[in-house]
């Protein structure tokens, strides 16, 4: 019987877990359809979650771009396929290793800075001295987070995409003996729209998945320093193993005929 109960339990309590989350999405949803809307913190949240994650987000796809085209290289030399490395490598940067790449890189970053942030603020009570402000949580700190991670996202995949293409570019120019123009031109005349739009789209779930975790572990965080630990720990892990489940299930949607 001891079995089954902690079954019930651990089933009860992800139920729970589940209404909570759905219940949080939905206040932060409505919260951004409804005035007033906080230009000036989303302005900040566009600098912090974007602007300051190019540096890693560069130079993670760089090197990704650089060991993708020599593993291409060396994987079809076997069969003599050695020029297809620009088709390759330009498709499996923009379909997906560069929204994924990038999302993984800034959810290492913003999301435990946010879980951080806002748990540190609810263990300190300031979240409750908003509210007997009068000022709405979900909509002050919560709503701005959201934006600027959805409209960031995507901009720094298309920023990701070009480095990475442009990484593996030098390795095949530099070291594989490719020649520019060719590598260029067969990159461009193969890769399109579609593969393109996909990559931002994703980007845009994923930033929403990024702060949205971040938010939510931070905002109810509990126990003092301890507590804002577990809820950065758990930020980071949940929006990593949730990007790549959406990264699925966005390629089985939209790649699928």
């Amino acid at each position: 019987m001891n079995f089954f109960a902690t079954i019930g339990r651990v089933t009860l309590a992800a139920f729970q877990q589940i209404g909570q989350l759905s219940l949080f999405i939905v206040s932060s949803v409505t919260g951004l359809l409804r005035p007033p809307i906080y230009w000036r913190l989303i302005g900040q949240q566009v600098l912090r979650i974007g602007y300051y994650s190019l540096p890693v987000v560069g130079l993670t796809a760089f090197f990704t771009g650089g060991v993708l085209a020599l593993q291409i290289y060396i994987g079809s030399d076997r069969y003599g396929a050695e020029a297809f490395v620009p088709q390759i490598v330009v498709l499996g940067i923009t379909r997906e290793l560069g929204p994924v790449i990038a999302g993984l890189m800034v959810a290492g970053r913003v999301a435990a800075a946010i879980a951080a942030e806002l748990g540190t603020m609810r263990v300190t009570e300031q979240i409750d001295a908003l509210t007997t402000l009068s000022t709405n949580p979900i909509k002050y700190l919560v709503v701005p987070r959201l934006v600027a991670s959805v409209l960031t996202l995507p901009l720094l995949v298309a920023i990701a995409d070009s480095i990475g293409v442009f990484g593996g570019y030098i390795v095949a120019t530099k070291s594989l003996g490719f020649n520019g123009y060719v590598y260029l031109k067969n990159s461009v005349d193969f890769v399109t729209n579609e593969d393109v739009y996909s990559g931002l789209i994703k980007a845009a779930v994923f930033g929403f998945i990024i702060a949205l975790m971040g938010c939510y572990n931070g905002f109810n965080s509990k126990g003092g320093a301890q507590g804002v630990g577990a809820a950065t720990t758990n930020a980071v892990v949940t929006a990593s193993i949730l990007i790549l489940a959406a990264n699925y299930v966005l390629t089985s949607v939209i790649f699928t005929r």
